[in-house]
């Protein structure tokens, strides 16, 4: 079947890109520095803990409702961006 290999590939690469969102996701609940965290506006919280969870900055950065750059230094902080 023609189609099948190139199915296969794809298969593949959304397992491996899987794998890659499941390992950076833990490495980010592993280092994040839970009391600076806990001293953040609930707001803030919760927009790095979806970070945290998808690593979608931007997603993160628009509920936070700080300038991106400002979001970035907030995860620098809570040690868990990784750009």
């Amino acid at each position: 079947m023609p189609g099948s290999s190139e199915s296969s590939r794809l298969e593949r690469l959304m397992e491996v890109w899987g794998e890659e969102d499941r390992e950076l996701r833990e490495l980010r609940r592993r280092r994040v520095d839970q009391e600076y965290l806990a001293s953040l506006p609930l707001k803030l919280q919760e927009a790095v803990k979806l970070y945290m969870e998808t690593g979608d900055v931007r997603l993160a950065q628009e509920l936070s409702g700080l300038p991106l750059d400002e979001f970035v230094e907030v995860l620098r902080r809570a040690r868990v961006w990784a750009g």
